[in-house]
């Protein structure tokens, strides 16, 4: 089975968004510091997003993921014309990723956002957390998490710093529910 791992960083007050959607606030990384994410990129053949993160992501540029099959969760059409590599789902996430996970193919990164990650978590679709805590304080924007049903245990699986503050917390989270 598929493993989903949401690779997602957030500020240490547990913000993934400016209030505007904005990550402008993200730090550029110091010159040849990829914080692991070829590494993590390497197993990864597939993304899930939700709308907001879509948009944020295909506003910034170049589609970053051709090589990836990168599913948008959303009940609206696209805007404009999809990059070939991506397509919107409008079915029930849960129920999908179930299926998906379900398939031959690597692991599969859950980008975000927590619209879209909240239930996913909930329903035990989420294998891997590996959360990069940036040292910014934010005070208010989109939050990492949205309510939760019921509290879940978490197995630290490694931790690792660096010299500019960035800090991995990788975590496994509980089998499928």
């Amino acid at each position: 089975m598929r493993k989903v791992i949401l690779y997602i960083a957030t500020s240490l007050d547990g913000y993934i968004a400016s209030p505007d959607g904005s990550v402008e606030w993200l730090p550029t990384p110091p010159s040849g510091e990829d914080y692991g994410y070829a590494e993590f990129l390497a197993d990864a053949d597939a993304t899930l997003l939700g709308r907001a993160t879509y948009e944020q992501v295909v506003n910034s540029g170049e589609w970053p993921y051709p090589s990836f099959t990168n599913y948008v969760f959303s009940h609206q059409p696209p805007r404009q014309e999809p990059h070939a590599s991506v397509q919107f789902i409008s079915a029930d996430p849960v129920a999908f990723v179930r299926q998906l996970r379900a398939q031959p193919g690597g692991t599969i990164w859950l980008i975000g956002g927590s619209t879209l990650a909240s239930p996913l978590l909930t329903a035990g679709l989420i294998d891997e957390l590996m959360l990069f805590v940036v040292p910014r304080l934010l005070g208010a924007g989109i939050p990492l998490w949205r309510h939760q049903e019921h509290a879940q245990p978490l197995h630290l699986l490694r931790t690792q710093t660096w010299p500019d503050g960035m800090t991995l917390l990788h975590y496994q989270l509980p089998k499928e529910a």
